[in-house]
């Protein structure tokens, strides 16, 4: 069963490809949704797929790429949605 998350990502997380890095997880664990820097410099998206997918892909978030440095990770619950076909920024 599918589920979806809204994040919010604060820290070094914009300039330092964050979103690539945040698109090359969510690829690998089929994941669709998507991500974007936010005017208040966090990196902000929605992610959905499976509960272990998206656990493993929070995980990922709290780490980052080598040049982050992730302060907190807030996320949310949301509505799934259909047709998406894939992860994008």
């Amino acid at each position: 069963m599918s589920k979806r998350i809204s994040f919010q990502v604060s820290g070094r997380v914009q300039g330092v490809f964050f979103r690539a890095f945040t698109i090359e997880q969510a690829n690998a664990m089929h994941l669709t949704g998507w991500v974007k820097n936010a005017s208040d410099g966090t990196v902000v998206g929605e992610a959905q797929g499976s509960d272990e997918q998206l656990a493993r892909f929070v995980q990922q978030l709290h780490q980052g790429p080598p040049a982050s440095q992730v302060d907190k990770v807030v996320k949310s619950e949301v509505e799934v949605r259909s047709g998406e076909g894939g992860f994008e920024k």
